[in-house]
């Protein structure tokens, strides 16, 4: 399995022009709550707890952040799990708003994504790449850390790899 370095690299190749990463900051996050809420039904329940779709993806999507690097772990946590809150309360609203805000969420989340990649004029990731699904949001954090001026080695890395952002 490709390390921390490789999986941002190759989605950063895909991700050079900073209309595209900002295009993501918004989008990203939309399409995460969305999915998140759209999986929100119940598959059974264990000791009390409802166990939904959504949850085991939120959990199978930290294990992988954290098999990668624990500080991006604990950051992804704190990212996924608002997201998932978020989630939740859309899914406790009556099953009309409920839907379709989700939906709403997934299809202004991916305008967004298609906008930024029209400014890059490269097709997503995720074409190439299933796992650039994962590696979105992770992205998005890195990026935003990039510009707090944390990891700059990583950067370095992800920089001699994918190139510099313009």
């Amino acid at each position: 399995m490709k390390n921390l370095t490789e999986h941002l690299s190759q989605y950063a190749k895909y991700h050079r022009d900073e209309r595209n990463i900002l295009t993501h900051y918004a989008g990203i996050p939309l399409i995460v709550i969305a999915i998140f809420g759209l999986l929100w039904w119940p598959l059974f329940s264990l000791a009390g707890i409802s166990i939904t779709p959504a949850l085991l993806l939120f959990i199978a999507s930290t294990l992988f952040y954290f098999r990668l690097d624990l500080r991006f772990g604990v950051v992804m946590l704190l990212f996924s799990g608002s997201c998932f809150a978020i989630a939740a309360y859309l899914a406790l609203q009556p099953t009309a708003l409920w839907l379709s805000s989700a939906i709403a969420l997934f299809v202004v989340g991916w305008v967004l994504q298609f906008i930024g990649h029209y400014f890059e004029g490269k097709k997503p990731a995720f074409v190439d790449d299933l796992i650039g699904l994962f590696v979105g949001p992770l992205f998005i954090i890195a990026e935003l850390g990039f510009k707090l001026g944390l990891r700059k080695n990583l950067q370095q890395d992800i920089e001699q790899i994918a190139g510099k952002t313009h």
